[in-house]
């Protein structure tokens, strides 16, 4: 990368942006610049602002956003403290800006944030048929727990074109 990244935690006066920003990335036809879409997965959106502002209202909950030396959001992680464990979730980067390293740091700042707060692990859930995201992070170090969960049937996260499930994820930090 680059681009030197400011990443710090999430302000909420930038929800709009971070709805944007994780739609984007995951829906919809800008999507298809990355890597990372789900378009040919689900239809609908991924987020919106009452879904994020329930999500941040958890107790041990953060968002982490990367900024551009612009000050544009580019990235962003969600982290929730669960005992010793930090599951993260939605790690997105703005399609067009992905492979360049962005994912990484947010990543590597995510487990960072896990060992400050004295999490022993991290784990998440992500969607089996996503082959080639369960490969990138296996290569960051994490492993499969072997669980697998169900995906959630509100149409709030989005519209299902095949079945589908997702596998857990985790890494001792």
């Amino acid at each position: 990368m680059t681009t030197t990244l400011n990443i710090s935690r999430f302000v909420n006066d930038e929800i709009d942006i971070l709805v944007s920003l994780v739609n984007s990335a995951y829906r919809g036809e800008s999507s298809k610049q990355g890597w990372t879409t789900e378009a040919d997965l689900l239809g609908g959106i991924r987020t919106d602002e009452r879904s994020i502002k329930t999500q941040l209202s958890k107790p041990g909950a953060i968002m982490l956003t990367a900024k551009d030396e612009a000050g544009k959001m580019v990235g962003c992680v969600y982290l929730l403290q669960q005992g010793s464990q930090l599951y993260l979730g939605m790690l997105t980067v703005a399609p067009h800006l992905q492979a360049k390293g962005i994912g990484k740091e947010l990543l590597f700042a995510a487990e960072k944030y896990g060992r400050e707060i004295n999490c022993t692990s991290v784990v998440m859930t992500v969607i089996d048929k996503r082959h080639e995201l369960v490969e990138w992070y296996k290569r960051h170090g994490y492993h499969s727990s072997g669980e697998i969960r169900p995906f959630p049937t509100s149409p709030s996260f989005g519209i299902p074109k095949q079945p589908l499930q997702f596998v857990v994820l985790e890494k001792n930090i």
